[in-house]
């Protein structure tokens, strides 16, 4: 019996893949070159820092940047992107309809907690959760299962009794090794990559209910 629904954040609750590579993309074409999308696409459910697009793009032009001012530029581009979008849909309405079945709902995020939780109270989200299992709160971020393990322990399951919704093979890859079946939702950068470990594919949360899902999966 699910007991548990286990979400990702980035590119699953609220699409911040697609602005955060868009951003990089404008700052690389300002300086002549290209931002490779496999590498962002392999970047994708890692860590902040995993790859480091400054440095990148210091490599190709062969000269240092005012890492400072192109950052702030950066980051200024992205957030205003950001803060233009709603949540992705039909995650509100499977995390209300889990709250009232009574299953345990938790965030499971290689993001930080202020990050994650800035974005969730800006869009009316922050109190739908048992748990923010953030950065912080496991050794190693995905694709490592440790995050998903330690949200596990956080609510009190075990994985056979919860699944994992994720948009990118890093985030799978995490969830399937700490047990869990996994529903793969991609978003817009996602969607050509191979997600074929998941138990199931969707191309929106929007497509079923979540007791459907749960029916499908049984």
């Amino acid at each position: 019996m699910i007991r548990g629904v286990l979400f990702d954040f980035d590119g699953l609750i609220l699409e911040t893949e697609g602005p955060a590579y868009q951003s990089w993309v404008e700052v690389y074409r300002e300086h002549g070159h290209e931002l490779p999308r496999d590498r962002w696409l392999d970047y994708i459910g890692r860590e902040s820092g995993w790859f480091d697009a400054m440095a990148h793009l210091e490599s190709l032009i062969g000269r240092a940047l005012d890492r400072d001012a192109v950052r702030a530029r950066r980051d200024a581009r992205r957030n205003a992107i950001v803060e233009g979008l709603g949540c992705m849909p039909g995650v509100r309405e499977w995390a209300d309809e889990a709250g009232r079945a009574g299953l345990k709902r938790a965030v499971v995020s290689s993001s930080s907690r202020a990050y994650v939780r800035t974005h969730l109270e800006r869009i009316g989200l922050v109190e739908h959760w048992d748990a923010l299992v953030c950065r912080e709160d496991a050794p190693r971020a995905k694709p490592a299962p440790d995050l998903y393990t330690r949200a596990l322990e956080v609510v009190g399951l075990d994985a056979s009794e919860a699944i994992a919704i994720e948009d990118s093979p890093n985030g799978i890859a995490a969830a399937k090794a700490a047990g869990l079946r996994v529903v793969a939702v991609p978003n817009e950068l996602t969607s050509a990559l191979d997600l074929s470990r998941a138990d199931l594919r969707l191309a929106s949360c929007a497509d079923v209910t979540l007791a459907d899902l749960l029916k499908k999966l049984a």
